[in-house]
């Protein structure tokens, strides 16, 4: 700061307040310190501007993965709000257990973030205590829980599985299936899935846990086994994503079974692809882009130390029908 100050024509104490409040310095001192810190490359020390303000300006966003474009188009909406508000992002993946949710918790927390958005509302008793210590604003994005560690923003996945078991027997359909990934959530949509089924029918669908995240190939795999493993033959299969329902779809077009006409497929997410694929998937939609706004403007309504009027919000889902069932 003392070169920009001596190339600039002003004392070291302006150029920090130029940097720290533009505000307070006119016009033309300061295209004046921007010309010198331009001519240098000054590199503002944001730790020191981190100490003397208390605020690191820096929000963690964790989730299970970066590869998967629902979390993805959640971040996208949540980092634009936050960016916008003069935050800046630090985005880890966690992996989908408990356990390494927790070191990743640890090690931004070390960085003295602002506040935190965390992906599902299940974290181990370790996290949460570090979260709770550490008083900073956290919202829990993807799901909703009546007891969160501070904000919630989400939906009800056990509500999906039961919205569409609803949707398949209405259809009339005798035979049930479903086809999942081995992740907490996914397993809470199947569960609920099952437990309308059997509640309403006195017998329990046929399931395929594949224990593994969810991919295309996967998608294929399930059908395979769910016709080699049982005797389903006609009916509707649930799948716990758009991805697996669209390998379900192409592994039933190569051997030749109809959809839907022999097998009904409906997905979950309404992933990009999930309208333009031939047939079209049915799925249940969630709105991503309003999951990370409503985030952004809850969490930022707290950093600005407003009292929110909830603390849970809940933005509920959309059972969308296309071809595939």
């Amino acid at each position: 700061m003392e070169a920009v100050g001596r190339i600039a024509g002003v004392s070291q104490v302006t150029v920090s307040r130029a940097l720290s409040d533009p505000a307070k310095v006119s016009a033309e001192t300061l295209a004046r310190i921007r010309e010198a810190i331009e001519v240098t490359g000054f590199v503002p020390n944001a730790i020191a501007g981190a100490l003397a303000s208390r605020k690191s300006m820096l929000i963690s966003a964790l989730v299970p993965s970066i590869t998967n474009v629902i979390y993805t188009r959640m971040i996208r909406t949540f980092s634009e709000r936050m960016r916008g508000h003069g935050y800046e992002i630090m985005l880890s993946e966690t992996g989908f257990t408990p356990e390494d949710e927790e070191k990743v918790v640890a090690l931004h927390l070390s960085r003295q973030p602002d506040a935190m958005m965390l992906t599902g509302i299940h974290h181990s008793a370790g996290a949460r205590r570090a979260l709770l210590a550490a008083g900073v604003p956290v919202v829990e994005l993807w799901d909703i829980t009546e007891t969160p560690i501070d904000l919630c923003v989400g939906f009800s996945h056990a509500q999906t599985g039961r919205a569409v078991a609803d949707f398949a027997l209405g259809a009339g359909h005798a035979r049930l299936a479903m086809i999942h990934a081995g992740d907490e959530r996914a397993l809470r949509r199947m569960r609920a899935f099952a437990e309308r089924i059997e509640q309403k029918t006195g017998r329990a669908p046929e399931e395929i846990n594949l224990d593994a995240p969810a991919s295309f190939g996967r998608g294929r795999l399930g059908l395979s086994r769910l016709l080699e493993e049982t005797d389903f033959g006609r009916g509707l299969i649930h799948c716990s994503s758009d991805l697996l329902a669209h390998g379900v779809i192409a592994e039933a077009r190569a051997r030749g079974i109809r959809v839907p006409e022999e097998i009904a497929v409906v997905g979950f997410a309404d992933q990009e692809f999930a309208a333009d694929v031939d047939p079209g998937i049915t799925t249940v939609r969630v709105d991503c882009d309003l999951l990370g706004a409503r985030a952004a403007e809850a969490l930022l309504a707290r950093i600005a130390g407003e009292t929110p009027e909830r603390t849970v919000y809940d933005l509920g889902f959309e059972l969308l029908r296309r071809g595939s069932a």
